[in-house]
């Protein structure tokens, strides 16, 4: 088992009890972890090729043009996993530039499809790298807005190291799990921000046999998820 695999089944488990909602994702761990809940414990899930063409274990099982998507997120039918160049605890999103907005260090992509999505649907995040520079004390710029500032939902994160979510009264960032190797003391230092710690913190559930099987055999057969 490697801390990827560990990682598909983190992305998968996000979408657990939500339905026959589509699943939206950015990143080959995400997409894999959608069509993994899909074959496991959520077949109602809707996966798509990331284009228009709705996907059941590689067949394709409906159509979905693009001008039908904003149907479905507008009516909260959708739970995305974005990715993140740097979040705050309460979930707000920079995916837009690095250094004041006026004037930025590095521009990034815009803030493309984060504000309807965290004021619509229900949001996860996916960062392939926990560190300070992305898990800081307050944005750049809010390109998805966090719980402080109304959000549907941030039920997740999920990152290399660990599982976060946003179960606390003031529904700011909460440490869920630890990935197998990893302490909580490696996640605090890797986070630039004063995270809720509970009094004891299990580690990430590690893929079972069939899902290992899933997911090196059918899902990902050539190992990309390890690059």
């Amino acid at each position: 088992m490697t801390r990827a695999e560990t990682c598909v089944v983190a992305c998968a488990e996000a979408w657990r009890g939500d339905g026959a909602v589509l699943a939206g994702y950015a990143g080959l761990i995400p997409q894999l972890g959608a069509r993994l809940a899909q074959l496991t414990f959520a077949p109602e899930l809707l996966v798509t090729d990331g284009e228009a063409t709705l996907l059941r274990d590689g067949r394709v099982e409906g159509w979905l043009p693009y001008r039908a998507v904003f149907s479905m997120v507008a009516a909260g039918a959708r739970h995305v996993m974005m990715g993140a160049s740097q979040l705050d605890r309460f979930g707000n999103q920079n995916i837009s530039c690095v250094g004041p907005w006026e004037r930025p260090r590095s521009q990034l992509l815009g803030v493309r499809g984060a504000p309807g999505n965290t004021v619509n649907h229900t949001t996860s995040y996916w960062v392939p790298r926990h560190s300070p520079r992305v898990f800081v004390e307050r944005v750049d710029m809010v390109s998805g807005i966090g719980h402080d500032r109304g959000a549907h939902e941030i039920r997740r994160v999920v990152t290399d190291l660990a599982v976060l979510d946003f179960e606390t009264p003031d529904r700011s960032m909460r440490l869920r799990s630890v990935h197998p190797g990893v302490t909580v003391d490696e996640v605090i230092a890797a986070t630039g921000f004063a995270l809720t710690i509970p009094a004891g913190v299990p580690a990430t559930r590690e893929p079972t046999e069939e899902e290992l099987k899933l997911i090196r055999e059918h899902l990902d057969p050539h190992g990309l998820r390890e690059k």
